[in-house]
């Protein structure tokens, strides 16, 4: 106990006496000087004694995809620790294959009276799917905001990275390293992230190297966002001359390395890589992945936001948030193979 009294008065910058005082709820400690002491238990990780706990301002439900992709996980910290700093609780609801669905997840969450409701890549980002769900839901009062994907026929905040933008970037990268022949390894065409990387990509061929939609319709490989997808996708790919491939996740662009490898080839010598979304840990794969980094921190905090806005009785804009990527170069993009060498 004495060890701990030490650490934390040395975090708070307050003698060990002050530190007893504001755990034991004694008074003559000055408000400033008892929140320093509490963001000191937090920051080294300490529970808060029960009575010194913030009353949750209430629930609010969190429903993401599968978490083995690492980027869901990174959004879901960031959304949850902003929710938190509000004083609210996130509750995280995960879908899983032959596990509850997005509508099951969402009745659950609205029977335990969530405050709002954020939506990671559901349904609404699929161009095949009923929007009607979301008019139900804001039928009964339940404020929500949906990340990645949009449709006109929804009316709530979206928050997205900018796709097309993202596409542009990783082929202007790779243009500019001498390859001609770029890939695009994307998911399923009905999703909207997945259409406007497709225009991002096509743009980006047009302008860089003169290709038109249609020539560069075949240097497209639709896929499933997994490790195993990318290394189909990529296999393709590399089958039609492909010396550089643009990856939709960073799980597809690990898949694509695999891919490569499996038929001899070097990344980068032989063939680049381009990920999707700077997932955490991909910094320190073999090699680096050069990828385009997803605003994880700036939309997730846009979306807790713009739902506690609507929470607290101010309806949010009706429109889309879009953020700009980053290109993050790394180690899995060099130039290209010299036509001497060639592409074994």
């Amino acid at each position: 106990m004495t060890a701990r009294l030490a650490d934390i008065a040395a975090q708070a910058g307050v003698s060990e006496a002050t530190v007893s005082r504001v755990l034991n709820g004694k008074p003559g400690v000055a408000a400033a000087t008892r929140e320093s002491v509490l963001a000191a238990l937090d920051v080294l990780g300490y529970e808060r004694p029960v009575r010194l706990r913030r009353r949750s301002a209430g629930l609010v439900g969190l429903i993401t995809p599968e978490l083995d992709n690492p980027i869901f996980p990174a959004l879901a910290q960031v959304i949850g620790q902003a929710l938190t700093r509000q004083g609210y609780t996130p509750v995280l609801a995960t879908q899983t294959p032959g596990g509850s669905t997005e509508d099951e997840l969402t009745d659950m969450l609205v029977e335990r009276g969530v405050s709002g409701i954020i939506f990671v890549s559901g349904l609404h980002a699929d161009t095949t799917a009923d929007m009607g769900r979301y008019d139900q839901l804001r039928g009964k009062g339940v404020p929500y905001v949906l990340i990645n994907g949009f449709s006109p026929k929804v009316q709530a905040p979206f928050v997205s990275p900018d796709d097309r933008a993202a596409m542009q970037l990783a082929v202007t990268h790779l243009a500019a390293l001498g390859h001609t022949r770029i890939g695009l390894a994307v998911g399923p065409k009905r999703f909207v992230p997945v259409l406007r990387k497709i225009e991002g990509f096509q743009r980006g061929m047009k302008e860089r190297l003169g290709l038109s939609p249609e020539e560069s319709e075949e240097l497209i490989q639709h896929s499933l966002y997994t490790l195993e997808g990318g290394q189909a996708a990529a296999g393709a790919l590399i089958g039609r001359g492909c010396t550089a491939i643009v990856c939709a996740s960073d799980m597809m662009a690990l898949g694509a390395i695999r891919a490569a490898r499996e038929r001899g080839l070097r990344v980068p010598k032989d063939v680049s890589v381009v990920g999707f979304d700077d997932s955490p840990l991909i910094a320190f794969t073999d090699p680096p992945l050069t990828t385009i980094r997803q605003p994880v921190q700036a939309m997730g905090q846009a979306a807790v936001r713009a739902l506690l806005e609507e929470v607290g009785g101010t309806p949010a804009p009706h429109s889309e948030f879009v953020f700009m990527p980053e290109l993050v170069v790394r180690g899995s993009t060099a130039s290209a193979p010299s036509p001497e060498r060639g592409n074994p």
